[in-house]
């Protein structure tokens, strides 16, 4: 019987994490660290969490950020609300109505992104350039890839 008690308690701590290797667990800790004017407790409260510990368990990656908290969550942060839904997005694998809204909908493009096809759009002349093997090289040698 104890042994079966332990052999459990393995198991679920081996799995009580299952969301700790998303993108978005790596960026709350990231920028909960940057964020210097505001508490975790503040950023959870401010997202409309009754808990504060539900931010710990999802910076911990024992649970995902609900999506209709992504906004709330964004604001807090102080982060583009786009990325923040995609990043929860991503951790939604296997959930339905996640994968409906990215085939739909496409994914969630950030403010940041939005101004990267603008000037796409000015230098190319409004024409929908093909990206071509020289175009991509020179992107990814702009990001140092």
């Amino acid at each position: 019987m104890q042994q079966d008690l332990q052999d459990f308690m393995e198991i679920y701590r081996m799995s009580g994490k299952p969301y700790s290797d998303t993108r978005l667990v790596k960026y709350l800790e990231k920028r909960i660290l940057e964020m210097r004017s505001k508490t975790q407790t503040q950023i959870a409260i401010q997202t409309g969490f009754a808990n504060p510990n539900v931010l710990t368990m999802i910076k911990r990656g024992a649970t995902k950020l609900p999506l209709d908290r992504a906004p709330a969550l964004a604001k807090a942060l102080e982060a583009d609300e786009a990325y923040v839904l995609r990043l929860a997005l991503e951790q939604t694998v296997g959930d339905t109505a996640a994968k409906a809204i990215i085939d739909i909908l496409g994914s969630p493009i950030s403010e940041n992104e939005r101004v990267w096809i603008e000037e796409i759009r000015e230098a190319s002349g409004h024409v929908d350039p093909r990206l071509t093997s020289r175009a991509r090289a020179a992107l990814r040698g702009i990001f140092g890839k």
